[in-house]
C-alpha cells in the first residue's frame, strides 16, 4: 500500500512532478486565501474547503450537516481548476493539522483518483525543511479529472447503528457531551468509541508511525483486524484525519459524512454522553 503521507523532503525533491493543493482553513474562520498569498508551496493552487470541499449546510434531506460531500461535478469543476489530471499526482496541505488536507485527500480518493498524499506536517513542516515560499497567484493550466464512482466506503445516518465499530473523532469533552461550542445539541452517537483527531499526531504535528498509532486504537477498543469501522465528527470534516490514521494501519474505515451535525436534526434519534 503506497503511504498517504509524504514528507517535506520528498516533496522538495518532486515538486515538478506533483500538482499541489494549499486547503488552508479554520472552522469558523476566515478561509486561508490571505495566508495562501502571504506565502505558499511554489506552484500550490489553493482550494476552498467551504465552497470545493462540501457543498452548502442544510442538505434538503437533513442529513447533510455542515459539511455535506460535495456534488461530484461540483468538486471535479474545482479541481480542474486547480489544476488536478488523473495522471498526475497530487498533494494536499493545510496549516490545520491536517484535517482540511485530508478532507481532500479522502474526495479525490473517493472520485477515482490514484495518486493523492497529505503532506505529512503541512505548512509547518515545509517551512521547518527549509521549502522555498513563493507568494501571490499561481497560473495554472486546467486539469482533466473527471470523477468516478465513489471508491472509498461511506455509510449515511440509516446505517451508523448497525455498524460494529463507530469512532467519533471529535475532542473528549465533546464526546462526552461536557460542551458543545458548535452544534445545538451536545453528545454522541450511543456506541460510539472516541479517538480524537489530535491523538494520531506527535508534538512536531506529524503523523505518529503506525506502531504508536496501533496501540493507541486498540487501547480505545477499535479492532484492526477487519471488522467494519466507520468514523464521524462533528461535520464530517475531521472525521477523515481518522480515516487517514487508519488507513495507516491498513484499515480502510467508511466515513459518516453527516456525522453529528447531521445526525442531530433528526430529534427522534438517539443521544449518549457522559
Amino acid at each position: 500500500m503506497t503511504s498517504p503521507l509524504i514528507s517535506a523532503a520528498e516533496l522538495r525533491d518532486r515538486l515538478s512532478e506533483v500538482t499541489v493543493l494549499d486547503v488552508r482553513y479554520r472552522t469558523g474562520g476566515p478561509a486561508g486565501l490571505e495566508e495562501y498569498a502571504a506565502g505558499h508551496v511554489p506552484g500550490a493552487t489553493y482550494v476552498d474547503l467551504d465552497r470545493a470541499l462540501a457543498a452548502p449546510p442544510g442538505h434538503p434531506d437533513g442529513r447533510g450537516g455542515r459539511h455535506p460531500l460535495p456534488d461530484p461535478q461540483v468538486f471535479a469543476a474545482a479541481m480542474r481548476r486547480a489544476g488536478v489530471s488523473a495522471r498526475r499526482p497530487v498533494v494536499t496541505y493545510d496549516d490545520w493539522n491536517g484535517q482540511a488536507a485530508a478532507r481532500c485527500w479522502w474526495l479525490l480518493r473517493h472520485h477515482g483518483h490514484p495518486d493523492v498524499r497529505v503532506l505529512d506536517g503541512g505548512w509547518r513542516a515545509w517551512r521547518d525543511a527549509g521549502g522555498e515560499v513563493e507568494s501571490g497567484a499561481v497560473e495554472i493550466a486546467g486539469g482533466d479529472f473527471e470523477p468516478g464512482p465513489g471508491t472509498m466506503p461511506v455509510v449515511d445516518a440509516d446505517e451508523v447503528l448497525d455498524v460494529p465499530v463507530l469512532v467519533d473523532a471529535r475532542a473528549p469533552e465533546r464526546y462526552r457531551g461536557d460542551t458543545e461550542p458548535i452544534d445545538p445539541v451536545a453528545g454522541r452517537i450511543p456506541g460510539a468509541l472516541n479517538v480524537p483527531t489530535s491523538a494520531n499526531l506527535a508534538v512536531d504535528g506529524r503523523f505518529r508511525d503506525p506502531a504508536q498509532l496501533r496501540p493507541l486504537y486498540e487501547a480505545a477498543g477499535v479492532p484492526l483486524d477487519g471488522t467494519e469501522v466507520a468514523v464521524y465528527c462533528g461535520s464530517g470534516v475531521t472525521a477523515v484525519h481518522d480515516l487517514l490514521a487508519l488507513e495507516l494501519l491498513g484499515v480502510r474505515a467508511a466515513l459518516y459524512p453527516g456525522s453529528w451535525s447531521g445526525w442531530i436534526t433528526d430529534p427522534s434519534r438517539p443521544v449518549a454522553s457522559g
